[in-house]
């Protein structure tokens, strides 16, 4: 039976589904729009407005994998308050970050949609530049976004970049310091163990950033975002399932995946695409001071990577309890 929202709310309320469902749109259909417009101005009489954009699109090419191109503009819109209210979603720091420094933080778990790190780490809803003065943060995506047009340049203004090697030397190598690179170590395999109550991070076997954090002398941050798994619910998809199966096959083709979420309408409690209102509080580790090691051993990285898996799992049960995790739930790595 279907549970229908109340007719009359507070206007903020309102307000807060209408960010949250821009959000959803923006990930799941924006790109394909700004795909059809760009195409379908080809065959009208404003053609050139496509032939225009595409030599800006290969002059600037290079640009999401040299830090983006950030608007402070846009990461204050008011939008992203009630975004964060929504849920509500709080950024909690346990210790300093120094602005002559650089950072390199893995953010956990991934999540459906990983909300907590765009909202937290991408704008300024829950006040980033306060909390942390004088570092500039910067988001990992998945480098085909940046191929789609006009929405590249939209990602790029929150500080969205392209999850290439490039981007991590660029950023890391700058002088100066005070940039906060952060990477959703899990990635798409771990969206597809996302579920309410899940801890299950996807990390083990991942050590390509613990390189990147050596050879630049970046601190490592560990960030872990409760609640993150718990906004949204997944059709069944154990191992071995056909949808499983599935997921795992495209994963391996195009290097992405499909995760089979759902939740709440609109206008009614009982199904549909945008997230529960569950609160996120995406917790800021204290840094892991980092040698630089030009041309690290795979013992150096091997050390580094044991330390940080510890520093993660310090973090989350010193946290797990103000957040609703029970006593006896600890992390799951694989």
């Amino acid at each position: 039976m279907v549970e229908f929202a109340p007719l009359f709310v507070p206007l903020e309320r309102r307000l807060q589904t209408f960010a949250v469902l821009q959000l959803i749109f923006s990930y799941l259909a924006l790109h394909l729009i700004f795909c059809i417009v760009f195409i379908g101005l080809l065959f009208t009489r404003f053609w050139m407005i496509s032939i225009l954009y595409a030599i800006w699109w290969y002059l600037d090419r290079d640009t999401p994998r040299q830090a983006g191109r950030q608007s402070a503009f846009i990461k204050h819109w008011t939008i992203w308050k009630y975004m964060k209210d929504y849920f509500p979603i709080s950024l909690v720091k346990t210790a300093e970050l120094d602005p002559s420094r650089n950072y390199l933080a893995g953010f956990h778990p991934h999540g459906v949609l990983a909300t907590g790190a765009f909202i937290n780490l991408c704008t300024e809803g829950t006040g980033f530049s306060s909390v942390f003065p004088g570092i500039r943060s910067y988001l990992m995506m998945m480098h085909w976004c940046f191929w789609v047009p006009i929405y590249r340049d939209y990602i790029m203004f929150s500080g969205l970049v392209s999850s290439d090697k490039e981007t991590a030397d660029h950023i890391l190598s700058r002088k100066g310091g005070g940039n906060l690179l952060s990477i959703v170590v899990g990635g798409v395999q771990e969206s597809l163990t996302a579920r309410p109550g899940a801890y299950k991070l996807v990390l083990r076997n991942r050590k390509g950033f613990i390189r990147l954090a050596l050879m630049h002398g970046a601190d490592l941050v560990p960030i872990f975002s409760f609640g993150e798994n718990d906004i949204y619910e997944q059709v069944e998809n154990s191992p071995g399932s056909w949808l499983r199966w599935f997921q795992d096959q495209l994963h391996k083709s195009i290097r992405g995946s499909i995760p089979a979420f759902y939740g709440r309408g609109i206008f009614q409690y009982s199904f549909g695409l945008m997230p529960y209102r569950r609160p996120i509080t995406t917790v800021v580790g204290k840094p892991i001071e980092v040698q630089k090691t030009l041309h690290p051993s795979q013992e150096e990285v091997d050390r580094l990577h044991q330390r940080y898996m510890k520093e993660l799992e310090n973090l989350f049960e010193a946290h797990k309890l103000k957040y609703n995790v029970p006593r006896d739930q600890h992390l799951e790595i694989c």
